[in-house]
């Protein structure tokens, strides 16, 4: 809520909209989600953002952490944008003792 009011830039992904759609059944709530998530800009992963997720996951895998194959691209999306991930996910602090990626954890 601070980084709302405060007016930070605030940004999603599509895969980030799609998880939680495919998480909550119902019109409303889907309607809910669509309206509240078409006030931040989406961030679209490129061709090189794959390359480095893919780098990156099995850096991770190498020091015996096990990231997934969206959470590597996510990951990589944040450093690209040095942007904040906001996540309850345990597995990115796991992740960030390997990345420089920057975790708010909610």
């Amino acid at each position: 809520m601070r980084a709302l009011e405060s007016g930070e830039r605030i940004v999603t992904t599509g895969i980030v909209l799609q998880e939680l759609l495919q998480g909550f059944t119902g019109a409303k709530a889907h309607e809910q989600i669509v309206d509240r998530f078409a006030a931040f800009p989406l961030i679209v992963p490129d061709r090189e953002d794959h390359i480095a997720a893919a780098v990156l996951r099995n850096l991770c895998r190498k020091r015996g952490v096990q990231v997934g194959t969206i959470d590597a691209l996510l990951a990589q999306l944040c450093l690209r944008h040095e942007l904040v991930l906001l996540t309850s996910d345990e597995d990115f602090n796991h992740l960030a003792k390997h990345a420089a990626l920057n975790v708010w954890k909610a």
